[in-house]
Order: structure tokens, then sequence, then C-alpha cells
């Protein structure tokens, strides 16, 4: 039997496969729908990322809309001034949210269960007003307007299909990310998410890894909100809203928050039934909050998990058959 280190290894190499195919939805389907699909998955797919490196801590952050926020709005204001380089537009979505975290990761990650939650989902309210408040540099309530899609070598990426094909691959740049972050640290977090203390008697810099993880954290977020705001063509508040962070959390969660593919099972069941549900007008949320109730009932560890863990019993079953 492989090592549980490489078994999780591959699991999470494989989330980033199921992202990778989603390359082929600008190559098979033109349809408009398919297509705005696709965008929806992928994003939500890299905001749970962002959850899932915290959760590797044991730390429930609701932070995710506001880098989310940093990030889109940064690259809407290189974008509206002329640099449109894709590579560049992905690097200063990545780095200006992990500059903003190092700072305040000092203050928000002194707190403590309740009180770090709290504060993180009011940081996105705060963020908001600074938003409202700073019409010259963000557009204030407007928001951008008219941004202008990435390009790549000289070539505007602007049509449909290739819209779709910036967000995949900015997902899977999100995804090889996570999964070097998570993996090269993977000693540290689990000690940390198994127990705090002890990790911390043991000589573990518990503040240094929480650290490193909440600014990769941000860095996965503000991926995620260049691809929002690359798909929508604007920068608007309206798009990073606090309540989106619960839909986040929720992604990672359903799917598995142990490991990369879970946020992938996860993203893509729920953005996917909740279009789907959007069609029956007023039991939409009624009917989403039902599906959320029922995959949590039948799988407490996430559906990426319980099939795991179902996988590893017949495993050990088969070990005691042969002996």
């Amino acid at each position: 039997m492989k090592p549980r280190r490489e078994r999780d290894l591959n699991v999470d190499i494989w989330g980033i496969v199921v992202i990778a195919a989603f390359l082929l939805v600008p190559l098979l389907g033109r349809s408009p729908l398919t297509l705005s699909l696709g965008h929806q998955v992928v994003i939500g797919i890299t905001a749970a990322f962002a959850v899932y490196i915290m959760e590797r801590m044991n730390l429930l952050a609701f932070t995710v809309p506001a880098f989310m926020a940093i990030g889109g709005y940064a690259a809407a204001m290189l974008a509206t001034n002329g640099i449109t380089s894709l590579p560049i537009l992905m690097l200063v979505a990545l780095v200006v949210p992990m500059i903003v975290a190092l700072p305040l990761g000092l203050v928000v990650l002194r707190l403590k269960g309740v009180y770090f939650i709290f504060f993180t989902f009011i940081l996105n309210e705060a963020l908001q007003v600074v938003i409202f408040e700073t019409p010259g540099l963000t557009g204030g309530a407007n928001g951008i307007a008219g941004i202008p899609p990435a390009s790549f070598m000289g070539q505007s990426l602007s049509t449909l299909p290739l819209l779709t094909a910036v967000t995949v691959v900015t997902g899977i740049v999100a995804g090889i990310l996570t999964l070097l972050v998570t993996h090269r640290f993977r000693a540290e977090f689990s000690a940390i998410q198994d127990n705090q203390t002890l990790a911390q008697s043991l000589g573990v810099a518990v503040w240094k890894y929480r650290t490193i993880g909440f600014i990769a954290s941000a860095g996965i977020s503000g991926l995620a909100g260049f691809a929002l705001v690359n798909m929508l063509s604007t920068a608007h508040p309206s798009s990073f809203t606090s309540m989106s962070a619960v839909q986040y959390v929720a992604y990672a969660f359903v799917g598995g928050k142990t490991t990369i593919l879970g946020s992938v099972v996860g993203a893509s069941l729920l953005v996917t039934m909740s279009n789907l549900f959007s069609a029956q007008g007023m039991l939409s949320s009624a009917l989403f909050g039902l599906l959320l109730m029922s995959v949590v009932m039948a799988a407490p560890g996430g559906i990426v998990g319980e099939i795991r863990k179902r996988i590893e019993r017949m495993r050990l079953n088969r070990l005691r058959d042969r002996t």
C-alpha cells in the first residue's frame, strides 16, 4: 500500500487534472450558457482553494471576497491603463493581495476561534466601505467598467471561448500554487491542524506557518478576483460581497476540505446545481439548501472524503482477507 502522503499527492494532482479538462469546454462547446457555466465553476474552484489552504491549519477564514476584490481591482486598474498582458495581470492579481495580507495577518492571526471568524468576515465589509469611499481610485459605487480583456503575445483574448480559456488557465495556476504550498508545508500544517498547542510545544513556529498560509490564501483569492473581473469586463463591489464568502466555504466543505480534488468537486457540483435551481424561481434557495443538507448528512467529511474513506475500508478488508 502506498504511503498516505503519496496517496494525498495523487488525489490533489487529479484535482488539477480535472481543472485542466475544463480547457475542453471552449473547444467542444460554443454555447454561451456552457461557457458561462465553465467560467463560474472554475472561478468557484479557485476561490475554494483559498478556503482549503486555511482549512489545512484548521482556520475558517471568510477573507476570500476581500482579497478577490484587491486582486481584481489591481488587475483592472492596470488593464485600463493599457497593460493587458495576461502573465503580468495574473502576477499583479497574485502579488498585490499577498503584500496586503502580510501586515494584516500579523494582526488577524493573533485571534482564535469565533473571534478570528468574525474579524475575517468584518474585513469584507470594511473593504466594501473603502471601495465606495474612494471613487477616484476604484470608481466607487459604479466600479471600473469597460476593462480591456487580457492579451497574450500581443493578441487580444476577447472572444468568449478565449475568455473561458483564460479563466481555466488561471484556475490551473491557482491549483498548482495551492499544491506546492500545501505539500511543501504539509507536516507543519497538519501538526497545527491536529493540535496547535502541542505543535507549538514541539518547536513548530505556528505564527510563521499560519502567516504563510494566510498570504498564500490571499494570493489565490486574488487570482480568482482577476478571473472574475476579466470575465465580466468590469470590477464592481457587488461581485465581492461578504455573503459570497459563505458560498466559497460551502464549496470546500461539501467536496471535502482535506484535498484539492474536494474543492474541485464541491465547486463543480454546487455551482452547476445552483444554475439549474435558478430556473425554479422562488424555490431555488430552498432546493439549494436541501442539497447542502443532504450532502452534509450523507457525507460529513465531504464527497471526496467519503469516497476515500470507503476505498480505504475496501483496501483494509482485502489485506485482512489475504492474511
